[in-house]
């Protein structure tokens, strides 16, 4: 499959919806995935979230006005989803200590490669971030993105996502 423009799947979206959100998804589906599951870690919470910001896309593409990248755009909205998973979660944490949470009783994530030490450290250390350093490192080293583009998706600026 050749690579695919995002003004393609934008027209396409608009005209034939069915073919465009086609397209949508073989661009944006596992990066998208990967962008929101580092952030709130659960590969659950990552499918819903990611699921959500597609159904997101796909009701608002005719309020994309091309201000900022398609890309940026879709990034933005799975940002947001994500927050909003991290948000409704606060409420639900547990005590690792207590005996009454059942911790002990749970799986270790099967999406990890707990074999690779190093891994392990650096997302333990990003996670030990605060959001905005997370967002900034995560689309500056993970999903490659420019400077510019992650401002517009953070709705920072530059020389703010550079500082983080």
């Amino acid at each position: 499959m050749a690579v695919l423009n995002d003004t393609d799947i934008v027209s396409a979206l608009k005209e034939n919806v069915e073919n465009g959100f086609r397209l949508l998804m073989a661009k944006y589906k596992e990066a998208v995935y990967w962008h929101i599951r580092r952030l709130v870690v659960s590969h659950d919470d990552a499918q819903d979230a990611a699921q959500e910001t597609f159904v997101r896309v796909f009701r608002s593409i005719r309020q994309f006005k091309g201000e900022c990248s398609f890309c940026a755009w879709i990034y933005r909205i799975a940002t947001n989803e994500a927050l909003r998973v991290l948000e409704r979660r606060r409420g639900e944490r547990l005590s690792l200590d207590d005996p009454e949470a059942g911790v002990s009783d749970l799986i270790a994530d099967e999406y990890v490669d707990y074999n690779d030490l190093e891994a392990v450290k650096l997302q333990k250390a990003i996670l030990s971030l605060p959001t905005k350093q997370q967002l900034a490192f995560n689309l500056r080293y993970y999903d490659e993105l420019e400077y510019d583009e992650i401002a517009a998706i953070t709705g920072s600026t530059a020389a703010n996502v550079k500082a983080n």
